[in-house]
């Protein structure tokens, strides 16, 4: 052990609290703007002009070359048309469908559903929101409002609907800039001229995107206007013997670390230092449930801060001293568990065809698998009936996992590709009729940027079989767990950047589709850090904050408990129990290090 040549000396730099480095990527140290510049300056332009081509140049020459290829192609088949219609043609042609509809229709709808999201969320959500959150500040510095005055769902429903009508009439005014470049009638000689073929392509895109764009926002904002708009819960079923009750610890966004000393992505020193915080939350949990038993302790997402081996490792070295907290605890995706490129460059990009991705993927099935795997059912596709279980599930697969974990080469990512898909969403079937159910669902859009990682999206193909699993148990009680809010929460804000969140892209279908079960469903998740419990058209929604984010060592940090009453009347949400965790006082930089490390 090396010793100070003068014990008095004061060290010129502790590395265990950390430095500039550590707030590469934190919104608490560094503005947006600030964060902006630095994915500028370390972008790496081949793959960024690879990922662009890839991504966004080719669909969109191709969306806009098509009218071209099918007028051309209609006028060449056109003398040729009794042959088409007489010959083997037709038959062939019929039978082609069936065989792609037969083989691979669910991934084709898959793979259609998340590129027309993707769209939306690079498209049309942003713009909107930052239109109808920009309104909804502007109208509160002249007559302040919220979600339960009297005037506050009107204000939020005619922001709403004035956003859709603002990006729309917007769409329209580039649809009447590119419409002389524009051509939607072609032959083939017109592809004897490259160059003519792609500047029509483009103008022929940037029409039809467009005019998507002012449909798709004009009807988001009329959904978004004609619903239920989310208010605070300040009513509280009222503590009876009546029904059953189950105690639910509700966390999320824990953000483990891989480094004793590492600090998180979103926060740098702002934040936490270690692991610490969590597992002073596993000792008061311990307490807690020796004092009245848990049913159900669940984590909403971001268990780790960039979904790396050893965040995993953390977390379940820290669980290892309890395993009656492991044994109710049901976990789930969150965007920094499976999105984020990079941990220290959000200017780093996964092509599409990268196998990390997959990798990041892969780690968290096998993280689920080992909390919950014999405790969660996977649904059945072919008749949307409950299945096997997680482990059971896996099983047929666990050779083709370890070898990809092993080798991560692009052939085995792609035959592991409906893996992900294949078991969301889980559920924790109810233990008796009348008790309650988890259904765990996957809510992270693919994201192939650590600067977009946050975007939200619940597939058409989890939203039924969720509704399968919930019809099959009539008289339970379900909650409905995801990691990204269903709704912007309505809370008054003092700065625009307060109001522009990363809800469901499509939260408002989603939130519609989940109202006929009000009455027997609580939505949680976490995702934002934000405490906040609402309904919205009857339907309970819980906002998690996170027990270790938004918090330095010596700052306090806080979660609910809640007691949920199930009865023939539904599920009634009884007051939540607030759970404050104190902070380790500072009174020198080295509080709270190992004794034993001081005389280095």
């Amino acid at each position: 052990m090396l010793a100070s040549a003068d014990a008095g000396m004061i060290p010129v730099l502790d590395p265990r609290l950390g430095d500039i480095e550590d707030d590469a990527l934190s919104t608490k140290r560094r503005s947006l703007f600030s964060l902006a510049g630095s994915l500028l300056a370390e972008v790496s332009l081949p793959k960024l002009v690879l990922a662009w081509i890839l991504l966004v140049g080719l669909p969109c020459l191709t969306l806009g070359i098509a009218p071209l290829l099918i007028s051309a192609w209609l006028s060449a088949i056109s003398s040729k048309a009794s042959a088409v219609l007489t010959g083997i043609l037709p038959v062939f042609f019929v039978a082609a469908l069936a065989g792609v509809g037969w083989f691979g229709g669910r991934k084709l709808f898959r793979m259609a559903e998340s590129s027309f999201w993707t769209l939306n969320a690079l498209a049309v959500q942003p713009g909107y929101v930052l239109f109808r959150e920009g309104l909804r500040h502007l109208v509160g510095r002249v007559r302040p409002f919220s979600a339960n005055t009297a005037h506050g769902p009107k204000i939020y429903a005619a922001t709403a609907a004035g956003a859709g009508l603002a990006i729309g009439v917007a769409a329209l005014f580039v649809i009447g800039l590119a419409w002389p470049s524009s051509r939607w009638v072609g032959s083939l000689m017109d592809f004897a001229s490259p160059y003519e073929v792609m500047r029509i392509a483009l103008a022929n895109s940037a029409i039809l995107i467009s005019a998507y764009l002012a449909g798709a926002s004009l009807l988001w904002g009329v959904a978004d206007a004609s619903m239920a708009q989310p208010r605070d819960l300040t009513v509280f079923a009222e503590d009876t013997r009546g029904g059953r009750h189950f105690r639910i610890a509700h966390l999320s966004d824990i953000h483990m670390v891989g480094e004793r000393y590492g600090f998180r992505i979103e926060s740098g020193r702002s934040g936490p230092r270690g692991n610490d915080r969590f597992r002073q939350t596993l000792a008061e949990l311990r307490r807690l449930h020796n004092e009245d038993p848990l049913d159900v302790i669940l984590i909403t997402g971001d268990l780790t801060d960039a979904g790396r081996s050893a965040e995993w490792a953390e977390f379940f070295d820290a669980l290892a001293p309890y395993p009656e907290l492991a044994e109710r605890m049901i976990a789930l995706p969150g965007n920094h568990d499976v999105n984020v490129v990079d941990r220290a460059n959000p200017a780093r990009l996964d092509l599409p065809l990268s196998p990390k991705k997959r990798l990041r993927q892969i780690r968290n099935v096998a993280a689920l698998a080992r909390l919950q795997g014999s405790r969660v059912r996977i649904v059945n596709r072919n008749g949307m009936t409950l299945g096997t279980t997680l482990n059971e599930a896996l099983e047929p697969r666990l050779a083709d996992i370890a070898a990809f974990a092993d080798l991560g080469s692009i052939r085995l990512s792609q035959k592991l590709g409906d893996l992900w898909d294949g078991i969301f969403p889980m559920v924790m079937t109810p233990a008796t009729d009348n008790g309650m159910g988890v259904v765990i669902l996957n809510s992270n859009a693919e994201a192939h940027f650590s600067f977009t990682n946050a975007l939200g999206l619940v597939s058409v193909e989890q939203t039924h079989a969720m509704e399968a699993a919930i019809a099959a148990y009539p008289n339970a009680g379900w909650l409905v767990a995801l990691h990204h809010h269903v709704v912007e929460y309505p809370q008054p804000a003092k700065a625009l950047s307060e109001r522009i969140g990363t809800a469901l892209v499509n939260g408002s279908w989603f939130v519609r589709r989940l109202q006929r079960f009000a009455k027997r469903v609580v939505v949680m998740h976490g995702h934002r850090h934000v405490d906040w419990i609402g309904e919205c058209g009857g339907l309970h929604i819980l906002s998690a904050p996170s027990p270790v984010m938004e918090a330095t060592n010596d700052m306090g940090t806080y979660f609910y408990i809640h007691t949920m009453r199930v009865s023939q009347a539904g599920v009634g949400l009884l007051k939540p129990h607030r759970v404050t965790m104190a902070g380790t006082p500072v009174t020198s930089p080295t509080d709270g290090i190992d004794p034993g490390l001081e005389s280095l």
